[in-house]
């Protein structure tokens, strides 16, 4: 078993694009955030702020999912794509512990 740095399959490439984009769209939250924008009583009371960061929410986990496709079904081992997996996974996390404990 070979193990590359880059991704050879589509999917393997699909799911590091995919965690780019989560990281520039919560790069790009937290810009926001740094600029003066702030949340209201709901997660929907700025728009602003919503929009990007449940963007990169989706990003992750579809990179999470494409990822574990990748892998099983074309068989992609590359150091990319386990990184990219290892992010959407803590992603998911994340997003699974804001649903089940909210505060």
């Amino acid at each position: 078993m070979k193990i590359y740095f880059l991704p050879k399959t589509v999917l393997g490439k699909w799911s590091v694009w995919l965690v780019v984009a989560f990281i520039i769209l919560f790069a790009v939250f937290q810009l926001l955030v740094l600029s003066g924008q702030r949340g209201g009583d709901t997660f929907s009371d700025n728009w602003l702020l919503t929009i990007p960061i449940v963007l990169a929410a989706i990003c992750g986990i579809s990179s999470l999912i494409v990822g574990l496709i990748a892998g099983v079904k074309s068989k992609e081992r590359s150091i990319l794509v386990f990184v990219a997996m290892l992010i959407g996974l803590f992603d998911l996390i994340f997003v699974l512990g804001e649903f089940l404990s909210p505060h």
